[in-house]
């Protein structure tokens, strides 16, 4: 008889639900990964939105004549 001992169908069982939970962490890593890419761009997006409102904005606000200074 060998001494080597063949892996339970527990032991597979329990190697097989690591393997998934590995993969799950790691798509779980490229989704996060990827919000935060989206966030920074929607940031970035905000940004120049609230520029450009301010500039359109800019172009209503009456000109006050300073010659009288």
């Amino acid at each position: 008889m060998s001494n080597i001992s063949q892996p339970t169908n527990a032991t597979q069982a329990k190697d097989r639900l690591y393997g998934q939970l590995a993969r799950s962490l790691i798509r779980m890593s490229d989704a996060m990964a990827k919000t935060a890419d989206l966030c920074e761009l929607l940031q970035a997006d905000l940004d120049a939105t609230q520029r450009l409102g301010g500039l359109h904005a800019a172009q209503y606000v009456p000109r006050v004549e300073l010659s009288w200074l």
